[in-house]
C-alpha cells in the first residue's frame, strides 16, 4: 500500500511541472501574438492618419454624386480603387420620395405675415394646393392618444416636444422624441387632423429645419407633415400663446413615387485561410436630400471603404474575408438591408459592424448581446480594450448595432455599431448643415483607423 501510494504521490507532481511549463509556453504565446496586434493596430492609424483616402472619397460623394444613381457609381470605383478584390452590385427595388418645389408654412397675425422656417418630411404627401387650419398644440405623441377627437378634429397637430437636454447621450434624446415624427401623422390622422408640423429633433438652437422619415400605416388616410427650425418653432409656441385661434397656411408639392431599381454596392477582400466566413463593414449609400449626408451616411460609406483601402496598402490579407456594404434605403424602408440580410442567411457571417453615428471623434463599440453569441464576443471585445486605451477607445460595450446590420438577427452572426462622440451629430442630422464642410479631417480618420483595427482582429481572431 506504501509504495502505490509513493507512486500515485509522483504524479501529480509532474503533472504539475508539465501544467507550469504548459502555461509558460501559453504565457509567452499570448504576449507575442498581443505584441503582433499591437504593431498591426499602430500600423493601421499610422496609415490611416498619413495615407489615408477616406476625406478625399467623402468630398467626392458629397459634390460629385448628389443623386443615388450617381453614388452607386462612383462608390463601386473608390472600393475598386482602395483595392478590394471583388466588387459587385446587388440590385434592390426602394421607394422614391420627391420634395418638390414648393415648402411654405406661415399665418397672419395683427396684419402681418409670419413665415416660419420648415421643411416636408420625408415620404410625406403633399398639400394639393394651400391648406388652411388652426393649430392644436400637443406635447408629445403620448399626449396626442389620450386627446379628445373633437380637441383634434379638422386641425393642424404641432407637436412642440423638442429632444431632452439631460440626457449625455444625444441618441437617447433624441429617441425619447422621435415617435412624433415616425408616426405622428398616422395618430393625427386617426382624429381626424389634417396635417401634423413638428420641432426639429435637435438640441441645436438654429435656424434650420430637419427633415426625416415619417411612416404612414394607410395611404388613404395620409395627411401632410412638416418639420419647424427650432427658432420658428420657438416663434410659433409664442404666436399660439397669444393666439390660440392662430390658421396656419401650408403648401408642398412633394410626392411618393413608388418603387424603383437601385444597388447595394459591395466590395471584398478574400481571407487567407477561411474565405467563406465574413466580417462585414457598412454605412448606407442614401440620404435625404436637403443636405450632402456627409455625417448621416457619408463618413460609414467611407469608413467600410477605407477599410479595405487600409487593409490593401498594409498587404494585410486576415484570416476570414472582409465585406464592406454600402446598404441602399436606409433612412425610408431599409430594403437594401433586407436584401442583403437575405442572401446573408446562404453564407457564414461571424460579425457585422455598422457606421452610422457621424464622423466625430471615434469613442469605441457596442455589441448586441441577447444572444450566447453576442455575449461571448462581448469578453472578447473587452480583453482587446489594451490595444484600444492608446487611441482613446473606451466605450466597448454592450449596445445596439444599426438598422442595416440589424437585419441580419437571427443568423447567428455577431451585431455592432461603431460610437463617435454624440454631441454634435444632431445639430447636422437630416438638415442642410450635415454637408462635408462639417467633417472634420482627422476625426473621420481617427474613426477608419479605429473600424478597422476591430474588423481586423476581428477577421484574424474570430471570437473563439
Amino acid at each position: 500500500m506504501s509504495e502505490n501510494l509513493n507512486n500515485n504521490t509522483k504524479i501529480p507532481r509532474v503533472r504539475v511541472r508539465n501544467g507550469v511549463i504548459l502555461v509558460f509556453f501559453l504565457c509567452i504565446g499570448w504576449q507575442a501574438a498581443a505584441q503582433e496586434d499591437s504593431l498591426r493596430l499602430r500600423a493601421l492609424y499610422d496609415a490611416a492618419l498619413t495615407r489615408g483616402k477616406a476625406y478625399l472619397n467623402l468630398y467626392a460623394l458629397c459634390k460629385e454624386a448628389p443623386a443615388a444613381e450617381k453614388a452607386v457609381q462612383l462608390t463601386a470605383r473608390q472600393l475598386k480603387e482602395a483595392g478590394a478584390d471583388s466588387v459587385w452590385l446587388q440590385p434592390v427595388m426602394v421607394p422614391k420620395w420627391t420634395r418638390g418645389e414648393v415648402e411654405k408654412l406661415s399665418a397672419e397675425v395683427d396684419g402681418k405675415t409670419l413665415v416660419f422656417q420648415a421643411c416636408a418630411l420625408g415620404n410625406s404627401v403633399g398639400t394639393k394646393g394651400v391648406l388652411k387650419a388652426k393649430v392644436v398644440m400637443v406635447p408629445n405623441l403620448d399626449a396626442l392618444k389620450t386627446m379628445p377627437r373633437a380637441a383634434v378634429e379638422g386641425r393642424i397637430v404641432f407637436f412642440y416636444q423638442a429632444p431632452d437636454p439631460k440626457h449625455v447621450d444625444t441618441f437617447h434624446a433624441y429617441g425619447g422624441c422621435a415617435g412624433s415624427r415616425l408616426y405622428g401623422a398616422d395618430a393625427a390622422a386617426e382624429k381626424g387632423a389634417v396635417a401634423v408640423v413638428l420641432h426639429s429633433l435637435t438640441l441645436a438652437q438654429h435656424g434650420h429645419a430637419h427633415t426625416g422619415t415619417l411612416i404612414y400605416k394607410q395611404m388613404a388616410k395620409a395627411i401632410p407633415g412638416m418639420a419647424l427650425s427650432p427658432i420658428a418653432a420657438k416663434a410659433l409656441r409664442t404666436a399660439l400663446t397669444s393666439h390660440p385661434d392662430l390658421e396656419l397656411h401650408m403648401e408642398m408639392d412633394c410626392k411618393n413615387h413608388g418603387m424603383v431599381p437601385s444597388f447595394n454596392v459591395i466590395g471584398e477582400r478574400y481571407g487567407r485561410e477561411k474565405p467563406d466566413e465574413w466580417v462585414v463593414v457598412g454605412g448606407h449609400l442614401d440620404s435625404w436630400d436637403n443636405g450632402e449626408g456627409a455625417h448621416d451616411d457619408g463618413a460609414g460609406v467611407v469608413h467600410a471603404i477605407e477599410t479595405i483601402h487600409l487593409f490593401h496598402t498594409l498587404k494585410l490579407r486576415p484570416r476570414r474575408s472582409v465585406r464592406a456594404v454600402l446598404f441602399m434605403n436606409e433612412e425610408n424602408g431599409a430594403y437594401g438591408a433586407h436584401a442583403y440580410a437575405e442572401f446573408a442567411k446562404r453564407q457564414k457571417h461571424i460579425f457585422a459592424l455598422e457606421s452610422d453615428r457621424g464622423g466625430f471623434t471615434p469613442r469605441g463599440f457596442t455589441l448586441e448581446t441577447d444572444t450566447p453569441e453576442g455575449k461571448k464576443a462581448l469578453a472578447k471585445m473587452q480583453s482587446w480594450a489594451p490595444l484600444f486605451a492608446p487611441y482613446l477607445i473606451h466605450i466597448l460595450s454592450s449596445g445596439g448595432s444599426g438598422v442595416d446590420v440589424g437585419k441580419m438577427r437571427g443568423q447567428g452572426c455577431v451585431l455592432g455599431g461603431f460610437i463617435p462622440d454624440s454631441q454634435r451629430y444632431f445639430d447636422h442630422h437630416h438638415a442642410p448643415t450635415d454637408a462635408f464642410e462639417s467633417v472634420h479631417k482627422r476625426e473621420l480618420e481617427l474613426g477608419s483607423a479605429a473600424i478597422a483595427s476591430l474588423v481586423w482582429l476581428v477577421a484574424e481572431h474570430g471570437w473563439d
